[in-house]
Parts: structure tokens; C-alpha cells; sequence
């Protein structure tokens, strides 16, 4: 009796401890960061995610205070990374600028969200 309640306990300790897996790829981190102050206009916005990227479901756009967008329109999963979303930037002036982003894991779960950041004066 005491191996079999030590095999369960064992059991249930192994099962406890495994990971669960991620349903969706969510926003990780990103470059300039959420909501960050920086002094110089970044040349690219790069966006890192939980899960690797469905490249023809992903994309971003970078937008002025005015909604204008910014962006080359080049986004891109770089070769080698990827759970990494990159998009070039126009040369940008100071204020505040909006990320919005839309991804596909490829677990086909979609995610989307937005984010600021601003330029220093």
C-alpha cells in the first residue's frame, strides 16, 4: 500500500510540475519598450512574442499623433528569430507614436494590441 501511494503522490508531483502550454503568442517585449521616453528616433520597431510567428497572418504599423502611419510598410519576421516581428521607420520628429500589431501563432491562435512610445523634444 505504501508503494502504491508513493508512485501517486510521485505522479501527481510530475503532473503538478509540467508546464502548460501557451495558447496564443502574447507581446513578450519590445524595442523602443512599452510606453518608453526615448532620446533618439529609433531606425526600426522590433517586437519579440511567447510563441514563433505565422509570417503571412502577422503584421505592424507605426502611426503619428495624426494617425499617419511611419512605417516603411517592410514588416518582417527576421531569418533566424522567429517569434521576432521587426518594421522599418521613416526618420521620425518628436511625440508620440502608436504600435499596432496583429500576429497568427503558429498554433494559428491570433493576438493583437497596440502600444506607445515617445520621442524626446
Amino acid at each position: 500500500m505504501r508503494r502504491i501511494i508513493v508512485v501517486l503522490v510521485a505522479g501527481l508531483a510530475a503532473i503538478g510540475n509540467a508546464p502548460s502550454p501557451r495558447a496564443h503568442a502574447f507581446l513578450d517585449h519590445a524595442s523602443p519598450a512599452v510606453g518608453s521616453s526615448v532620446p533618439a528616433p529609433p531606425p526600426i520597431v522590433a517586437l519579440w512574442f511567447t510563441q514563433d510567428l505565422e509570417p503571412a497572418f502577422s503584421g505592424v504599423t507605426v502611426t503619428n499623433e495624426a494617425g499617419q502611419r511611419v512605417d516603411l510598410g517592410n514588416a518582417q519576421i527576421p531569418q533566424g528569430s522567429p517569434a521576432e516581428l521587426q518594421i522599418g521607420l521613416k526618420p521620425l520628429a518628436p511625440g508620440t507614436y502608436l504600435v499596432s500589431w496583429h500576429v497568427v501563432s503558429v498554433d494559428t491562435h491570433p493576438t493583437e494590441g497596440t502600444f506607445t512610445f515617445e520621442i524626446k523634444p
